[in-house]
């Protein structure tokens, strides 16, 4: 058996590991958000007790929870990175928390009660937050200084394949809870998730595998200029993590919205979580749109750099989630607007995600030493975390005690948009200051 490359070889080609990396990633998201997409429905509507009988959460309570698990599953990246960087490496690592990830699945899908959703979902964050700083990192690895040229590229094909899998996944798993059930709508999940870690094995002897220096990662974390450099991550992280308590609840406040709208569409009435397959199809139509028009238009009026693209992917969000607080409003006073109306919003939102996320996910890798490509990312994911569990302490916090709640109708998503908002402007001042150093992997002069 032939030993596993240890460093990147110097090309100008796409490293050969990729398709196996990507071919995982987009089977894992298929599993990760087909659970989710269901996630809210099944809590209000699916839920039962020891005894067999309906025990349902209200709409608060699932999203509250909803946001929880979601916080969860982006806190333990830093649990996934310290076993990556320090311990068992990425690729052993990606393997390892899998196993956790399958049993998740599978809790979920046998089990309907909240003693199975509280097993299942633990499971599931722990595998799927895991792995979740060790793969983009890993896929970072696979380049070094002559094929760097390549890597905004190969992103982009990574963040595609994230979004092909979750496209999938949002419309056939609702269909499958309402056709055939919780057991069956679950199962799939766990399957996908079953290939996904079958691919990533099979690419073993093509990987880059950096090895694991203990001693070489705190020592550089604890640096003087490691964590100047951490520090100046984290700021940009908490403008970060308030975009990610508005775009995560298209899979709750957005959910739950789309159950009083009209939803026929072409004469198919589309079911309340299935609308969620908009965004990974935007994605995917975007992404291509953003890289090879949008940018370099907006190049020639002035430099793009990654912080000022994400700059503009706030000020969007703000309008996106203007567009839903007033549908709120036509809602609140009895209308029925079309779903197209969501929609919308969920257009401007995708374009919002594609300058934030996708462009964070690059910066992050890019800004971080070398040995700390995983901790990076998990500080990366941990804004996604802070922003879910900000969501979700609102969701709790809003309740009265006769069940009504502090923030009604339009006021909950007029709410999140005025922090947005200052957020954005916020924003702008901080990401002036900040001075960017790119960290790549050394190369080998040839092949071992």
């Amino acid at each position: 058996m032939s030993a596993y490359k240890t460093a990147p070889v110097s090309s100008r080609t796409t490293p050969t590991g990729i398709p196996f990396i990507v071919a995982n990633e987009a089977a894992e998201r298929f599993s990760y958000y087909g659970m989710r997409a269901i996630l809210v429905v099944f809590m209000t509507q699916y839920l039962l007790n020891s005894a067999g009988e309906l025990d349902v959460m209200s709409a608060h309570e699932a999203q509250g929870y909803y946001h929880l698990f979601v916080s969860a599953v982006y806190f333990m990246p830093i649990f996934g990175a310290l076993l990556a960087d320090a311990l068992l490496g990425k690729y052993r690592t990606i393997l390892f928390l899998s196993v956790f990830y399958c049993f998740g699945h599978l809790a979920l899908s046998i089990e309907d009660t909240r003693i199975g959703l509280l097993v299942g979902l633990g499971l599931i964050s722990i595998g799927a937050g895991g792995i979740k700083p060790c793969v983009s990192a890993h896929l970072g690895d696979q380049f070094g200084q002559s094929n760097q040229h390549l890597l905004s590229k190969v992103f982009g094909w990574f963040y595609f394949s994230i979004n092909l899998g979750a496209f999938a996944a949002m419309l056939i798993i609702p269909w499958l809870l309402a056709e055939y059930g919780a057991a069956v709508a679950f199962a799939l999940p766990g399957i996908l998730m079953m290939v996904a870690t079958i691919a990533f094995w099979s690419g073993r002897f093509r990987f880059i595998h950096i090895p694991v220096t203990a001693k070489g990662l705190f020592q550089e974390a604890l640096s003087s200029v490691s964590l100047k450099i951490l520090l100046k991550l984290s700021t940009i992280y908490i403008f970060i993590a308030v975009f990610w308590a508005l775009f995560e609840q298209t899979g709750s406040s957005w959910v739950l919205q789309a159950q009083k709208m009209d939803r026929v569409i072409l004469s198919f009435e589309v079911l309340p979580s299935q609308i969620q397959a908009a965004n990974p199809l935007l994605i995917m139509l975007l992404v291509p749109l953003f890289s090879t028009v949008f940018y370099p238009a907006l190049n020639k009026v002035f430099a793009l750099t990654a912080l000022r693209k994400i700059a503009i992917g706030l000020f969007l969000t703000v309008i996106a989630f203007a567009v839903s607080a007033w549908i709120q409003m036509q809602i609140d006073q009895g209308m029925v607007p079309h779903i197209s109306w969501q929609i919308l919003a969920y257009v401007i939102l995708t374009a919002a995600e594609v300058m934030v996320s996708i462009t964070c996910l690059e910066f992050s890798y890019t800004q971080a030493p070398k040995r700390m490509k995983s901790l990076v990312m998990a500080l990366f994911f941990m804004s996604v975390a802070l922003g879910n569990l900000f969501t979700s302490a609102v969701n709790f916090f809003i309740v009265n005690e006769d069940g009504s709640s502090k923030l009604m109708g339009a006021d909950y998503f007029w709410f999140f948009t005025a922090l947005m908002l200052i957020t954005a402007i916020m924003f702008i001042f901080v990401s002036r200051n900040y001075q960017e150093t790119t960290f790549l992997q050394e190369e080998q002069v040839s092949a071992p």
